[in-house]
């Protein structure tokens, strides 16, 4: 038995494919319970015998969607201090008060906009989301600066 957070990579009426957001371990579901692709849930699978290459949930705890949205606000004080002390390519990652966390990213001011495209359409933003236990992911920008916001 394996409990976890996963990301619904792929799901039909018949069966559905899980990421776990801890290890990346992929695990096909024999059947599907009722999740859609994109979603995450939190659960805990089995190994079905006798060869345990698919797997059945056990219990489904939660499901949710993790919104990601750009917002029209430009990063916080606190993320402009802190890209104007790295490198271009750099990354800063901190808690936020409360739960959640922020990225800055450091960009060539050219990328800004593909850098925060490349956030919003990323799956692994999702799964951070889901690592960090929130729902809410905010993107924000200046040119050269990328401030992703993991929000309750």
């Amino acid at each position: 038995m394996t409990d976890g957070t996963f990301l619904v990579t792929e799901a039909d009426d018949e069966t559905a494919v899980l990421r776990d957001v801890a290890d990346g371990q992929v695990h096909t579901l024999a059947e599907n319970p009722g999740v859609e692709a994109g979603r995450v849930v939190e659960a805990t699978i089995e190994a079905e015998p006798p060869m345990e290459v698919t797997w059945t949930v056990t219990e489904l705890t939660r499901t949710f969607t993790v919104e990601v949205t750009e917002s029209p606000e430009p990063p916080t004080q606190r993320a402009r201090e802190a890209a104007a002390d790295q490198s271009v390519g750099d990354l800063t990652r901190y808690e936020r008060a409360g739960t959640g966390a922020v990225h800055v990213l450091t960009v060539p001011e050219d990328a800004t906009e593909a850098a925060v495209a490349d956030a919003l359409e990323d799956e692994a933003t999702v799964e951070r989301a889901a690592r960090l236990g929130v729902e809410r992911v905010e993107v924000r920008s200046d040119p050269g600066v990328v401030s992703v916001r993991y929000l309750p």
